[in-house]
This record gives structure tokens, sequence and C-alpha cells, in this order.
């Protein structure tokens, strides 16, 4: 099997499969490949926003420490092979055709979703790496996620919860963070981010107790911000001074959350020093999340699209010294109108942007809205992009292509 056969045994399952109520489809597929995931030491991440961030975070400490560690994320942001990596180098195409031809010779159903498949090529290529750890990120929700199908993670990490996937997961932050919770294994350590809600703390407690797990959770109050900025932040986090850079208060209560991971690990012997902790922490970046691309004009792309995402960037961007000019695309089923509502009232223009991807909103459906609100306008993405950059530039002042992550993947890989 070559890539591109290989490309076409994936893309011939389903993109989500069957609505499932358990974890025996999942099960299946890796009982057919002997289990794979049984063999590798896991850091199981859940959670509506931050997850990519925390994940980088952990990764590259680890990485820089010495440690062969493996990244699963989700989706993937400009194609198939970034969410596989090894210390930051994504799988190869040569090993994405050999691993599908094994799975291709060991699963005859078209049951599975493309996820699955997916997963079971990423745990299959880290085995056959030999992984020390692998960091890996749900897909949506945690408890019926495939990914839970591991058996006992070194570290359950539950970041940010708020409203996203709402037809699957629920359509309240309590049902919502219920699933989440699902990832907390019996006996197993249990991080829980700060920027969560009263109700989220007392589910997540709940389910921690219900399995014996032991949960750190983390107090604001030794938590001190020095800076705030778009180009990064400073902080203090007991009595030590940290600095990241990615900008926003939320990327400090993801430092935080990969903080109080680490010192888990090192309770399992991992060696990690504190000069390396305060290296990675101050260089971690992940593309397309309030992503700052330094240039004339600087360009902020983000990805975010749930109330939480969007809350993120709009106060990132309100620290900006610079006229805003956006190039706002949405997919359908996200609620874009208070996005919308937030970024008219900080930009001078938006460009209301489509033809990005399939599901994308009509560019003339979302003008509509924004008309009267902001100076506004619509037209193709890219077109939409170059006006915006162009704009940008003339007025010594930022572009910002946001709403939707695959807007954001089609900017990266064509501009």
């Amino acid at each position: 099997m070559d890539f591109c056969e290989a490309q076409s045994f994936i893309n011939s399952f389903s993109r989500s499969g069957t609505r499932v109520n358990d974890l025996l489809r999942i099960s299946r597929l890796l009982e057919a490949l002997d289990n794979p995931q049984d063999k590798l030491e896991f850091i199981h991440i859940a959670g509506t926003n931050g997850k990519g961030s925390t994940l980088e975070y952990i990764s590259d400490i680890l990485e820089k420490s010495g440690y062969r560690t493996g990244k699963f994320t989700s989706p993937y942001v400009t194609h198939y092979a970034d969410r596989i990596r090894i210390n930051s180098k994504e799988i190869d195409e040569a090993s994405i055709a050999e691993i599908c031809g094994f799975v291709k010779s060991r699963v005859s159903s078209d049951e599975f979703s493309q996820f699955e498949i997916t997963m079971a090529i990423a745990m299959l290529y880290f085995l056959r790496e030999q992984c020390d750890i692998v960091v890996l990120e749900t897909g949506i929700g945690g408890l019926l996620d495939s990914t839970n199908i591991i058996k006992k993670p070194i570290v359950s990490v539950i970041t940010s919860v708020s409203l996203d996937h709402t037809a699957v997961l629920g359509n309240t932050v309590a049902e919502i963070a219920r699933q989440k919770a699902g990832i907390i294994k019996k006996d197993c350590n249990t991080v829980l981010s700060v920027d969560n809600v009263y109700e989220t703390k007392c589910i997540v407690r709940e389910k921690a107790e219900e399995m014996n797990a032991p949960l750190t959770e983390i107090n604001e109050k030794e938590i001190i911000p020095l800076k705030i900025d778009i180009c990064g932040n400073e902080f203090m986090y007991k009595n030590r001074k940290f600095a990241t850079a990615m900008g926003g208060i939320h990327q400090i209560y993801n430092a935080v959350t990969a903080l109080e991971v680490c010192e888990i690990l090192a309770s399992h012997g991992f060696d990690i020093s504190e000069d390396v902790i305060r290296s990675s922490i101050s260089e971690t970046t992940v593309r397309g999340r309030i992503q700052l691309i330094k240039g004339e004009p600087d360009i902020i792309v983000d990805g975010g699209h749930n109330p939480s995402g969007v809350e993120a960037l709009i106060s990132v961007l309100k620290k900006n010294n610079k006229t805003v000019y956006a190039a706002l695309g949405v997919s359908e089923n996200k609620d874009y109108f208070s996005f919308a509502d937030s970024l008219c009232d900080i930009s001078a223009y938006i460009c209301c942007v489509d033809g990005f991807s399939d599901n994308c909103v009509p560019a003339e459906n979302v003008c509509g809205y924004i008309c009267g609100k902001c100076k506004t306008d619509y037209m193709n993405y890219s077109d939409g992009i170059k006006k915006v950059i162009a704009l940008a530039k003339k007025n010594d002042g930022v572009a910002v292509i946001c709403g939707s992550l695959y807007l954001v993947s089609a900017y990266l890989n064509n501009f």
C-alpha cells in the first residue's frame, strides 16, 4: 500500500461513524490489532478549551527532558499527519502507508469512524517507535470518546469546560463536564484546570472521589499575573516566576495545569528539571490557536469557535493597541451571532468570508447579521484575507483571521 492508497483507505470510513453508547466499537478495532494501547504509558487530556496548549506544554517539557514523547491531537490543523507526532516530528507518509496496510489486513468491517482508524494508526506508530510516554488528547467529550479505551493513565487532565458539541455532549455545562470527567480512572492522578466554574469543579471532585483518584485542584490565589500581553505573559506561581510565549490569561492557566502535571510525573520517577520546565513554557506555541505571526502587518489566526474560545480571543485583542481588521468565517451549527457581536465591538472592519470548507455559513448571511453594527463586506476567503491584511498594513493595524479552524487551516496552507 502506498500513501495515496492509505488515504483512500482512511477516507473509506465515515467521518464520525454512527453514534456510540459505549466503547465496544473501538475495543473491537484495537483487539483486532493486538491492543497496542495496552503497551503504552499515557497522559490523557479532556476539556472544551485549552487541551491543545496544555498538551504542547507537557509534551515539550517531556521531550526536552529526554523522553521519547508521542502526541495525538484533534483535529489536524493543516494536514492529516500533524495530529500524530513524536518529539514534534510528524508521522511520515511511508509509516502511514505501512501501518494502514497492516490495519487493512486485520480489519474487514466498515463500521469504524475515521477518528477511530486514525487513533489506531497512532497507537501502532507510537508502539513501533518505542515511545516512553504518549500525551493523548480526546476528540469529543471523554466518557464515550474512543481515546478513553486506555486503561490506566499516569495522569488524567481536565482543562476548561464550556459549551461545545452540545448535540453530542449535552446542552448544559454540567452535562458536558460529566462527559469530560469520564476520563478519570480508578486510583489514577487527576489535575483540574483552575478556569472552571464551580459546578464543573464539583462534578470532577465527585467523580475523582468515586474513582479514588487523587485530585489536584489549583489554587487561583497562588497565581499572580505580572503581564498579560498579545505577545506573551509573565506570572508567578507558588513563588516561582514563569513566562509564556502565547498571550492571554488563559495561557497562564494552561501553563499552571502543565506545571502540576509535571509535579505528578516527577513523583512517578520522571526526571524533569525546573530549568527545562521554565524554558519549555516560555517557548511553546500552538498553530492556529491565537497564533501571532509577526510582520507588516502583524497577523493573528485563531480557530476558536465556542463561547470560551471566543472570549479568550477577544480578551487578547483588547490588550492589543492596534486597530483590528478581521476576516470572519464560520461553520454551520456554531453560534456565530455572539462571536460577531463581540468582534464588532473591537473591529474597524470585518470581512465575512466563505469557500474555505464544505460546511461554512454563506458569507452573505453573516454579513447580513453584522451590517449596521460594524463596517462590513463579504467575499471568498482568499480575497477577504488579502483585503484585511492590506487594510491592516495601510493603517498600521493588526489583521485577524478567525471563526473556524477550517478557515485558519486554509490560510496556513495557502498563504
